[in-house]
């Protein structure tokens, strides 16, 4: 993956990107609790965190620099903007691309038990 990708992903702000996730799983008919539900998940972040990421306009490298990622997050298989999530070798990035994958599930009616990877 070209090393500018990696750049312009890690400058980008949570807040920037966070509207067009929350459209995308309205417009299927999910929630924005199940959006939190996810983003809690893969972070542990709660909503009153997220929001105040969103506020802070803090960029994707700060999101997930104070992020606790799930143990599971790398059962996140797929792929994702032409790429396999799995084989994405910059950290950063694949964990951009975790949250854009469980968002698309999210968006296309996956239950959430398999979203959040319950075993």
């Amino acid at each position: 993956m070209a090393h500018n990708q990696d750049e312009r992903i890690a400058k980008m702000t949570f807040a920037s990107v966070y509207p067009h996730y929350l459209a995308k799983v309205e417009k299927k008919g999910r929630t924005a609790e199940e959006l939190y539900q996810v983003i809690e998940w893969l972070t542990t972040y709660d909503k009153k965190r997220v929001a105040q990421l969103i506020e802070e306009k803090v960029t994707f490298e700060v999101f997930f620099q104070q992020a606790t990622l799930h143990p599971n997050a790398d059962l996140i298989k797929g792929v994702i903007c032409g790429y396999r999530v799995e084989e994405i070798t910059n950290p950063l990035t694949q964990q951009v691309r975790y949250l854009d994958r469980l968002v698309d599930e999210l968006a296309k009616g996956r239950k959430m038990d398999a979203i959040l990877r319950v075993k």
